[in-house]
């Protein structure tokens, strides 16, 4: 099955910026919606942001303004840049994916199908 590769976590500033990328392990015919989710320490699994193969995009209320969600669909990559970080922000990001025929903006993680190994971001105050 592919899977999905995640890069661009590390360690930053409150106040700084990121920007996660994650594309697929190999070639695929594509995927419909591509999602970032989050896990910090000690709590569950949360939707962070979503996007559509048709660009419709959803976020959590806890990063509107601050985390944009695009993708390039030649490229099966879908990025996540997160601008004014904030300790709370530490988590590890996970990058996860419907299939082709899939539009849903679903925040539940059981609507997606495929899924990285995920990427540490850690934010210091």
């Amino acid at each position: 099955q592919v899977q999905l590769v995640e890069s661009g976590g590390g360690l930053v500033q409150a106040g700084g910026s990121l920007r996660l990328s994650c594309a697929a392990s190999e070639r695929t015919f594509g995927f419909g919606t591509m999602a970032w989710f989050r896990q910090a320490p000690g709590k569950e699994r949360e939707f962070v942001a979503a996007i559509t193969r048709n660009g419709d995009t959803a976020y959590a209320d806890s990063v509107q303004g601050r985390f944009t969600i695009s993708r390039d669909n030649a490229k099966n990559t879908v990025y996540l840049q997160k601008n004014s970080l904030k300790p709370e922000d530490t988590a590890v990001f996970y990058c996860a994916a419907t299939d082709y025929y899939s539009d849903t903006l679903s925040t539940n993680r059981r609507a997606y199908a495929y899924w990285g190994q995920g990427t540490q971001v850690t934010v210091s105050a």
